[in-house]
């Protein structure tokens, strides 16, 4: 089936469109419009006929005109679709390695991801129009192991048969795992052999084999194994073979978010895949970043330009509200990821050498006299696990008669004050005590009632209940019915009974609860489908919905989380997305939480603070691992980059090291 966005133009005469173009760029300036319209909707052996037409009806040369006549980014994209796509790829290789330094990212975006016949059809044209051996080239300007993993590439010899056998799949996991994981350093030579000549379908199989025998994804072993250039080149590969179609979606999206749009990334795949894959591009882009492609170029571009790309994307996806089954294949990958029990870790552990009268006089120490000791009181409290800062507590007031909760609040103020307090107090009282500010005072923080209610578990929530009760002399259930309404209100209050079964999956009844979740139509009245939301996803078990999720893919090729915000709105539907996103993978869950407490100007101290301490001694650690995969930066690096003073150096201390 074609999956490109432009076809053939049907009733095409090539000296007809040479005729159009050419009275288009005649006189005192160009039609840009009739040029775009036209480029863009003929396929490229099309746009090829027409440069010969064009030459033997005016003896001129058609890619030299446009670039006479057009500017800027807009010539660099009309100029590119007039090339053959090998032939494109050349100008972009040869662009990449020529003058001061060497654009990395192209490279391993061509070489990546390219077929066999497409490797050999770009090393003929690089020696056709540069008369040069581009494998000469690319070893003159690269080296190391990077290098050999592009000469690997370019030979265009990854095997091509289907037949996989599955004791050769299970040995090269295994291989894989010795020559990473299991080794004192890293024998890179072998991640080169396989992943360089293995088959696409091979590689699949390793890849979940890999996934079975070590607990983690091989992306995460290439992150910690390999290093620079070479292992995002390794990524981009293993991208590669998992979906091309997602590997360039996580390429254009970076492309154009944040401040400033890297333009030749985007006219690079805009143009290269326009013929062969855009369409499960498109897909993919609206599944993973909930937005589709062709609003994203229209909010990031202008002009010409704008219109010229908005043509090759070939349409909105966010107008036509479908999910479609390459899209379906990469979420149903996704849980099947997330299913994989991985152990976490948090990054705050009990102090060895612990000696809680000794940790006592260190911060008294600290707060007595002129002035407070800021540095040695964030030493001790965020490497002291929160048993042993109980137990601090009750040795400060023994030795002391002193409450230590007190003197640390009026030694410390700001965000280090409420970090610092935080960590003083028992996961318990701490969570209810934010609970309790989200409901108390005018106005209700929903989300801070979401992210607490759909991420604990039912030890976590019981623990919370009593911690309230304690403190506030109230029931949590009752400030949660007197402060929220509606649907919301009721799958707070049946989370709040941490009552969720806690067994395995049931294969026949995960099918019926998809079936349930599924079988929604425009006759059924609200309250009957949230209410049939709640009584799965609020009172099933984590292992069980997993199963749920996977069965409602194969059933509707739709997503579940897809299908909460398409059915639904305002804070059930939050609700019910951080349910699925915690039962998906909790650490991602809140990584994309504290990445969005930092991203942008400003910072929520309160939410960044409050993940910090309530996941410090649980999965922090994994947090940081999915932190990086998501953004491509560390979490360290983010907190360092966007707080300061004490605040930062105690986040740090927490984050526990630099990715």
């Amino acid at each position: 089936v074609y999956r490109g966005s432009v076809k053939d133009f049907q009733g095409f005469d090539a000296n007809q469109d040479a005729e159009a173009l050419y009275n288009a760029m005649k006189g005192f300036g160009s039609d840009k419009e009739a040029i775009l319209d036209l480029i863009t909707s003929r396929s490229n052996k099309q746009r090829v006929e027409i440069c010969q037409a064009y030459k033997s009806l005016y003896g001129k040369d058609l890619i030299a005109d446009l670039k006479y006549e057009l500017t800027g980014k807009f010539e660099r994209l009309i100029v590119s679709l007039m090339r053959p796509p090998a032939y494109s790829d050349a100008k972009e290789i040869k662009d990449a390695i020529s003058g001061v330094g060497t654009d990395e990212k192209c490279l391993i975006e061509i070489l990546a991801s390219r077929t066999n016949q497409e490797i050999h059809d770009l090393v003929a044209a690089y020696k056709d129009a540069y008369e040069r051996d581009l494998e000469a080239d690319i070893v003159g300007d690269t080296s190391g192991h990077f290098k050999k993993m592009l000469v690997v590439l370019l030979q265009g010899v990854r095997e091509e048969d289907d037949v996989v056998s599955e004791d050769l799949v299970e040995q090269d996991a295994k291989d894989l795992l010795e020559a990473g994981e299991l080794k004192w350093g890293t024998d890179e030579a072998q991640f080169i052999y396989i992943l360089g000549r293995r088959s696409r379908q091979h590689l699949r199989l390793v890849f979940d084999e890999y996934l079975k025998i070590a607990g983690k994804p091989i992306e995460r072993s290439i992150r910690g194994e390999l290093s620079g250039d070479f292992e995002k080149l390794m990524l981009a590969v293993v991208k590669c073979i998992r979906s091309t179609a997602e590997y360039f979606a996580e390429r254009l999206y970076k492309a154009m978010k944040g401040l400033g749009t890297r333009d030749n990334t985007l006219i690079r795949i805009m143009v290269s895949r326009s013929e062969i894959d855009m369409l499960d591009i498109r897909e993919v882009f609206r599944t993973k970043y909930e937005k589709s492609l062709y609003n994203m170029i229209k909010e990031d571009t202008s002009g010409e330009y704008k219109k010229a790309l908005l043509k090759l994307c070939g349409g909105d996806d966010d107008a036509a509200g479908e999910f479609f089954p390459e899209a379906a294949q990469v979420a149903y990958r996704m849980w099947e990821l997330s299913a994989v029990k991985v152990e976490l870790r948090g990054t705050v552990q009990p102090a060895g050498d612990f000696n809680d009268d000794g940790d006592a006089q260190v911060l008294r120490k600290a707060m007595k006299g002129l002035g407070t000791d800021e540095g040695a009181i964030i030493e001790v409290v965020t490497k002291r696990s929160n048993a042993q800062r109980q137990q601090i507590l009750k040795a400060y007031k023994a030795h002391y008669g002193r409450d230590l909760m007190a003197d640390l609040k009026s030694e410390l103020s700001g965000s280090l004050a409420k970090l610092i307090l935080g960590l003083m107090l028992t996961p318990a009282q701490y969570d209810a005590k934010q609970l309790r500010k989200a409901v108390e005072g005018a106005g209700t923080d929903e989300s801070v009632l979401i992210e607490i209610m759909a991420t604990r578990n039912n030890q976590e929530i019981r623990a919370i209940n009593e911690a309230y009760q304690e403190a506030y002399h109230k029931s949590l259930e009752d400030d949660l019915s007197s402060d929220t309404s509606g649907h919301f209100k009721r799958i707070l209050v049946s989370l709040a009974l941490g009552n969720r079964d806690e067994g395995p999956e049931n294969l026949t009844q995960a099918h019926e609860d998809a079936k349930k979740l599924a079988d929604v139509s425009s006759n059924d009245s609200s309250d009957s489908l949230e209410t049939r939301f709640l009584s799965i996803l609020c009172t099933r078990s984590y292992p069980h919905l997993r199963r749920v999720f996977q069965e409602f893919i194969k059933m509707t090729n739709h997503d579940v989380e897809h299908a909460i915000k398409k059915r639904m709105s305002g804070d059930v539907r939050d609700a019910f997305v951080a349910i699925v996103r915690s039962v998906k993978n909790k650490p991602a869950f809140f990584a994309d939480k504290l990445y969005k407490s930092m991203k942008g100007a400003g910072t929520d101290e309160r939410t960044l603070t409050r993940i910090m301490i309530s996941r410090s001694e649980i999965d922090l650690f994994n947090i940081r691992s999915e932190f990086i995969d998501l953004f491509d930066k560390s979490l360290h690096h983010m907190i360092e980059k966007d707080t300061s003073g004490d605040y930062r150096k105690a986040l740090l201390a927490l984050c526990g090291g630099e990715d």
